[in-house]
């Protein structure tokens, strides 16, 4: 099966000999872009205050605060988790199927269940806020016309102002569709 997504220079360093990975590979999870500087921007100062309150923490630890030391150290694990969940948010795909990961909801459908993988135009989130704008969404319909949340728009934290990222993911989870389906 072909990796659409991955440029051919780094399928040949990885594989020198220019053979097709094997079978293990192809069924393992992979998202079909990088995150976006949003995303990442965000996880970054996200762990800068995980690691302030950890340093809170040893502060607070080394004065005798046991316990204030305590919640800033759980909180801090806290944020780190959070973090973690963020940047794991996204379309995810693999040879069993597409995997749609919220920061709540992960939604696995197998490609024999998927009827149809679009981009259509239609009023999306910016940054996931409550504010809509007009936009491009990859839509995935389920055999049966259930049709799974937007997860992947033009206007998320992966692809806002990154028009042509959007264009290649999308096109990227369509032709996995197309040739697992």
């Amino acid at each position: 099966m072909s990796l659409p997504y991955r440029s051919s220079a780094a399928v040949n360093d990885e594989y020198p000999t220019g053979r097709a990975l094997p079978h293990a590979e192809q069924d393992r999870w992979m998202r079909p872009y990088r995150p976006g500087p949003w995303r990442v921007a965000t996880a970054a100062l996200a762990l800068m205050l995980a690691a302030y309150l950890l340093v809170a923490a040893l502060i607070m630890a080394l004065a005798g605060g046991g316990q204030s030391a305590a919640r800033c150290v759980a909180f801090a694990v806290l944020v780190i988790l959070g973090t973690l969940r963020l940047l794991r948010m996204g379309v995810w795909v693999s040879g069993r199927g597409l995997r749609q990961t919220g920061f709540f909801v992960t939604t696995t459908v197998a490609w024999r269940q998927v009827a149809a993988v679009r981009t259509a135009q239609q009023p999306v989130k910016v940054l996931g806020l409550p504010r809509s704008v007009q936009g491009q969404a990859l839509l995935i319909t389920r055999r049966g016309g259930a049709t799974l949340r937007p997860l992947l728009t033009d206007h998320n934290a992966d692809f806002l102002g990154r028009g042509e990222a959007f264009d290649v993911a999308a096109d990227a989870v369509e032709s996995w569709a197309t040739e697992l389906r």
